[in-house]
């Protein structure tokens, strides 16, 4: 009987997901979600589209978790690597800023992967600078942006090298704003998946489904509106459940009362002075589960 032999290229592509996989395991994930009346975003949407603007269903979540996780500095956290040990507690590292890590679907090397983007300062991002950041790696040509050599490079070490390289980059907790971002975001709306779960490396995974018309009661009447399915996956060793529901229930707000604070000729929230962009969004070497 034949055998198929593992494809070597394939194997050196994913080289980072299954280092990423083998650290992550460690991790204790719970799992949550919530259903998201998009009205008021689809709303801006299409108010945006008519000014011949553009903004992706993403972005409008990377805005919300920004806000959000600013007021629940426990959630922008992270566990210090290491063992546990009778002698020694385990310590928790909470970040000052939101660094979002934006799991991306794109094509290496003829293959498709997960790649991921960092977007950064997003507790005062403007809603526009966020799209800037998403549409900085959408296009096939994403993966040669400098951000993802070291997606590059992880492929083409030998595996014990690798394996060596990728947990040497996270014994420093400090570093991991700029390695896995301190929330981890991934959409699949673009699909027929209407909710889903991932465990991302950080404190927060928050995960959305496409958009559909259900039923929704107003006033005590039943009327379709547009929903998204908003998950939400927890590390049970850096916050617990109460937590992490106040934290969903909290983005959940965010998002159905959405307003950018943006009146004509006043820059929305969070945006110092005419522009930003010299605080562009940086790629990461890693990627979601």
């Amino acid at each position: 009987m034949n055998s198929a032999a593992p494809h070597p290229h394939v194997v050196r592509r994913r080289r980072h997901t299954l280092y990423f996989l083998e650290w992550a395991a460690r991790q204790r994930p719970v799992h949550l979600d919530t259903e998201v009346d998009m009205t008021r975003i689809q709303a801006h949407r299409t108010a945006a589209r008519a000014g011949d603007t553009r903004y992706s269903v993403v972005s409008y979540l990377l805005y919300a978790a920004g806000r959000t996780l600013a007021r629940h500095p426990e959630a922008n956290a992270v566990l210090a690597p290491g063992r546990p040990s009778l002698l020694r507690a385990p310590r928790i590292t909470r970040f000052e800023s939101v660094t979002a890590k934006l799991a991306l679907d794109r094509t290496m090397d003829g293959e498709r992967t997960v790649l991921s983007a960092l977007l950064h300062g997003l507790e005062d991002a403007s809603l526009a600078e966020i799209q800037r950041g998403v549409d900085r790696y959408r296009g096939e040509q994403a993966v040669e942006l400098p951000e993802f050599k070291g997606v590059r490079m992880l492929g083409r070490l030998p595996v014990p090298l690798g394996r060596a390289a990728f947990a040497a980059v996270l014994r420093d907790p400090r570093r991991r704003p700029g390695i896995f971002g301190t929330v981890s975001v991934s959409s699949l709306g673009h699909s027929a998946v209407d909710g889903f779960h991932s465990a991302g490396g950080t404190a927060i995974t928050l995960t959305a489904g496409r958009i559909l018309d259900r039923p929704v009661v107003r006033d005590g009447r039943i009327e379709p509106a547009p929903v998204m399915r908003l998950g939400l996956t927890f590390d049970h060793r850096v916050i617990d459940g109460a937590t992490a529901a106040d934290v969903l229930s909290d983005l959940r707000d965010t998002m159905e009362d959405f307003d950018d604070g943006s009146r004509e000729g006043v820059p929305g929230p969070g945006l110092r002075g005419a522009d930003r962009d010299h605080r562009t969004a940086r790629g990461l070497e890693q990627s979601p589960a």
